[in-house]
């Protein structure tokens, strides 16, 4: 699997709690991989909320881990990231761009989901770039 997360902690550190490279642009082909995952880790995921610009065009509601997900696409979201919403908790994800290299890719993710990491999104993926 393309993502890693950051431990489960009492005092969350950083811009992220985790980072995803997905193998494409395609948003709601991609969400049916991670979302049973992220699912499994984290629990039950009901919204994806998404910068417009770092995706394709995507459906307001997607099957995903065996329930339906409402994605969210906003100008605001910073790029470079989703947040995964679920009951009563959020999972602020970095995303890898689809095209970065395997080892760049791998260096973002590892550096992403250390438990004190707190660089910032343009850092994390000032090195993917």
């Amino acid at each position: 699997m393309r993502l890693e997360l950051k431990p489960v902690s009492t005092s969350p550190t950083g811009f992220v709690d985790g980072a995803w490279w997905p193998r494409s642009h395609d948003l709601e082909a991609e969400l049916s991989a991670v979302v049973p995952v992220l699912a499994d880790r984290r629990g039950s995921v009901e919204r994806v909320s998404y910068q417009l610009s770092d995706w394709g065009t995507a459906a307001r509601v997607v099957k995903a881990g065996g329930g339906l997900v409402r994605l969210s696409g906003f100008r605001s979201q910073t790029a470079g990231t989703i947040d995964v919403l679920g009951p009563r908790r959020r999972v602020t994800l970095l995303v890898v761009p689809a095209e970065t290299s395997p080892q760049i890719a791998h260096d973002a993710l590892v550096t992403a989901s250390r438990h004190d990491n707190a660089d910032t999104v343009g850092s994390l993926l000032g090195s993917a770039a």
